[in-house]
């Protein structure tokens, strides 16, 4: 899909000096601010997703080795899948008490994280690991890789836009010329968060053995650049 280009701009102008209508007055404090802004609706193309494992034992080093296991097993079956990597994320262990406030046992959760940019392969992975794992949350997001080929374009055209509205300005107080006093440009994005439908955890819940792979709607994560400075018209 192609994206759709967001264009626009905002302009706040400032004079940092009162001007008296006399000819005397200093024109080097003729300093204006300006913001240039430029954006775009791009689709997110990598998926991160985080499943999980909540087990029970009174013996702690079964408890670990009974992880550990669930673990590995995600890790041998992540291999069938080159496109997805997979690693294991926050693992912790507590202690369960009964009502009278004495130890009965252990409880241990641990993560793994997954991150592909081929939607379908982590998708058939996810069902995979829902035999042994819980499915916590999946979000989509922009790529690294796509965000930088998006973010020169908006810079160039930010960029474009302040250098115009700086001409503008000049030709409005009928200055022969401007030049610049500073610039910020900052790059920012509003993503989209979707999780996956919870289905596929009631599946698991209602003993089926096959949970299937879902088709992906990733949406869209908007992209912006600002360019905000001052001019100084002579």
């Amino acid at each position: 899909m192609t994206p759709k280009l967001l264009l626009f701009s905002a302009l706040s102008l400032s004079v940092l000096s009162t001007l008296p209508a006399n000819a005397d007055t200093p024109r080097e404090h003729r300093i204006v601010d300006l913001q240039a802004e430029s954006s775009r609706d791009v689709q997110n193309d990598e998926m991160q997703a985080t499943l999980y494992t909540e087990l029970n034992n009174s013996n702690p080093a079964l408890l670990a080795r009974d992880t550990a296991q669930v673990l590995n097993s995600a890790v041998a079956t992540a291999k069938d899948y080159p496109d997805v990597k997979l690693s294991t994320g926050n693992q912790n262990t507590y202690p369960v008490y009964d009502k009278n406030n004495k130890l009965s046992g252990w409880r241990s959760r641990a993560e793994v994280q997954l991150k592909t940019t081929n939607f379908k392969a982590g998708s058939e992975l996810i069902a995979k690991l829902q035999s042994s794992l819980q499915l916590d949350s999946v979000n989509f997001s922009v790529s690294d890789q796509q965000r930088y080929k998006v973010e020169k374009e908006l810079l160039t055209d930010v960029t474009k836009q302040f250098r115009e509205r700086a001409t503008v300005l000049q030709d409005a107080w009928g200055a022969s010329k401007y030049e610049l006093v500073q610039i910020n440009v900052n790059t920012g994005n509003s993503g989209s968060y979707r999780p996956m439908p919870m289905m596929m955890r009631a599946a698991k819940a209602a003993g089926s053995d096959s949970i299937p792979a879902q088709d992906i709607q990733s949406g869209n994560s908007q992209i912006r650049v600002t360019a905000s400075g001052s001019i100084q018209l002579q």
